[in-house]
């Protein structure tokens, strides 16, 4: 066994996770429940402005733009089918730089068969997702001692490994609070990093809106009776105009993600600025990493560029934000807390990052499903006349814990933890460790 192996069987302590099939999420119709993983596919013409952005921003023509696009909807589908037949031994999907195959790693070698099967090429790892999850999660639990020239961390799929992001002279300080968080190092890359990580207050998504006594911000993507929109964005309580409504919700720092309840007579659309004109939003089907994504903000307008990681941690001023997508996209204030979509396909809302879009920047953004599962929110999409403004769905009441230690759970299985329900996305045999908000390899919260 190796180093690094040995310091993964040391945190995970014999975890005996049981692989188990998962059921395919269904396909819902007009407005997606909070539930549902997969929407409507993906355009099978996307339109001439999306290509060109695409091209401007990934310097390549709009015919490459658009073959690229067609095998991004199809690697989304091949990631979802992976992830229910290679259970426990899945590591994660990626489109290797250069590469126009998806990537999927294994920790048995004996399923490189299967992936290979399924149209993508296999890679053989040690760690396995839900490991790399579990290690990542004890950073994010100590992330309040995170030193200030630490600026984030990450699960990186292509290097299987948990990255943490450090600032000049700041390697040292960052080991020791990876070891203090429970990690072994040798499981731990460092790496230089130059980001300032802030919250994009001054912001427009599709259209503007503001709060309070006139701070600007941005609509994210219509839901059932308001938007979606960063945390950041505002407090809970606080009155909104263009459109009038108030904050019905909001989590900022730790998440990033709120939402709007707008007053009567405003309607939802299932639309995205992408200046000029609008581009559509069928539904929420995730978008694998390295896949192309495009941002849409009043300040920069409509721009470009790839999906470099997922579930990463970054730490803003205020405080460390876990669970977002990180990117190679430009943003600046003005930009903060609007739309972020791949085809019609809506993946998040924008939270912030470093750099501006003359130098180039790392921008993060808050998943969608995420928002949308905390609140009980359904996404407008495209299909039907939008409906009237109505209050949202109510989301189930909290109280107690069923989750136990021990007890085999099936896929799509539910359960409640400290008042929180959570759906289960792969099967397993729960240990002390893998609690629902720990894991988010196995559960996603409802």
């Amino acid at each position: 066994m190796s180093r690094r192996s040995a310091a993964i069987a040391a945190v995970l302590s014999a975890a005996g996770l049981a692989a188990a099939a998962l059921s395919v999420p269904s396909v819902a119709s007009t407005i997606m429940p909070a539930s549902d993983r997969t929407i409507t596919q993906a355009a099978d013409d996307p339109s001439d402005a999306m290509l060109a952005a695409l091209a401007r921003d990934l310097k390549i023509t709009p015919d490459q733009a658009r073959a690229r696009l067609a095998r991004e909807k199809d690697a989304s589908r091949i990631e979802a089918a992976l992830r229910t037949r290679l259970g426990t031994t899945f590591a994660g999907a990626w489109f290797a730089s250069g590469s126009e195959a998806l990537t999927v790693g294994v920790t048995d070698a004996s399923k490189a068969d299967a992936v290979r099967a399924a149209g993508a090429s296999p890679k053989v790892v040690e760690h396995s997702l839900i490991q790399l999850d579990a290690l990542k999660t004890k950073l994010d639990r100590n992330g309040k001692r995170a030193p200030r020239r630490v600026p984030g961390w990450y699960v990186d799929l292509a290097n299987n490994s948990v990255t943490i992001l450090t600032r000049a002279g700041a390697t040292e300080r960052a080991k020791r609070f990876a070891t203090a968080s429970g990690l072994d190092l040798s499981v731990v890359n460092f790496v230089a990093s130059k980001e300032t990580p802030r919250p994009l207050i001054d912001v427009i998504g599709g259209n503007a809106y503001y709060i309070g006594s006139g701070m600007r911000c941005s609509v994210g993507f219509a839901v059932t009776g308001g938007f979606v929109t960063a945390g950041h964005c505002g407090q809970t309580g606080q009155p909104t105009s263009q459109p009038s409504g108030t904050v019905a919700g909001s989590s900022f720092p730790g998440n990033d993600y709120g939402w709007v309840r707008v007053a009567a007579g405003n309607t939802p659309r299932a639309l995205v600025n992408r200046y000029p004109g609008t581009v559509p939003v069928a539904g929420s089907s995730e978008a694998p990493v390295g896949s192309s994504v495009c941002r849409s903000g009043s300040t920069t307008g409509w721009r470009c560029g790839t999906i470099q990681q997922k579930n990463a941690s970054v730490t803003y001023p205020e405080g460390t934000i876990t669970g977002l997508t990180r990117t190679n996209a430009c943003a600046e204030p003005g930009d903060s807390g609007g739309s972020w979509i791949t085809g019609d396909q809506a993946q998040g809302v924008t939270s912030g990052g470093s750099g501006n879009c003359t130098s180039g920047g790392v921008i993060y953004f808050q998943p969608l499903n995420e928002i949308l599962g905390a609140y009980g929110l359904s996404l407008t999409v495209t299909g039907t006349t939008p409906p009237p403004t109505t209050p949202p769905p109510t989301p189930p009441p909290g109280g107690g814990t069923t989750w136990q230690a021990g007890t085999t759970y099936a896929a799509g299985a539910i359960v409640t933890y400290a008042g929180l329900r959570y759906e289960c996305w792969q099967g397993h045999t729960a240990q002390a460790g893998w609690e629902p908000p720990n894991v988010p390899a196995l559960w996603r919260r409802l």
